[in-house]
């Protein structure tokens, strides 16, 4: 299989902010940012490894700012780490008041994804072309962050 960069499998998607999605102050719903979190990162891992996807973990997801019913929100997903059958994917999501054309870093999220086939057993997939020096910095982060996450579950 051929390696694959970050810049591969980036995904951007944007949506707008409904009232269905907001809660009583009229701030997006942290359940559904999770959703567009996941789906985005869950498209990111599937464009790397051509494979259907399953999430495995979340590793952590910060709440900056609130997006407020109306506005847009602009997801950026790539993958930032890959094992034999695992990718970590992170996801940035950014606000956008398009009355003033102000954008706002609001959320980060880091997902793993397992690709699996038809029977949901997980396969190999191709490894990560880094390309640049943010490509590795990102990448040595991931593997922390990998590290961590397997300490976690040893303990429990």
């Amino acid at each position: 299989m051929k390696p694959k960069s970050p810049r591969e499998s980036m995904v951007e998607m944007t949506e707008l902010v409904l009232p269905n999605d907001t809660n009583l102050l009229g701030n997006l719903l942290g359940g559904r940012l999770m959703h567009l979190v996941d789906v985005a990162g869950a498209m990111a891992a599937q464009r790397h490894s051509n494979r259907i996807v399953v999430t495995a973990a979340i590793d952590s997801v910060e709440f900056n700012h609130p997006v407020k019913q109306g506005q847009m929100i602009t997801l950026k997903a790539k993958v930032t780490w890959v094992g034999r059958t695992s990718m970590e994917v992170a996801v940035e999501v950014f606000s956008e008041d398009f009355m003033t054309g102000e954008r706002k870093f609001t959320n980060r999220a880091y997902l793993t994804f397992v690709a699996v086939d038809s029977s949901s057993r997980p396969v190999e997939v191709c490894k990560l072309l880094l390309e640049t020096d943010e490509d590795r910095k990102e990448n040595e982060a991931a593997a922390i962050r990998r590290a961590e996450r397997i300490r976690k579950k040893e303990q429990q």
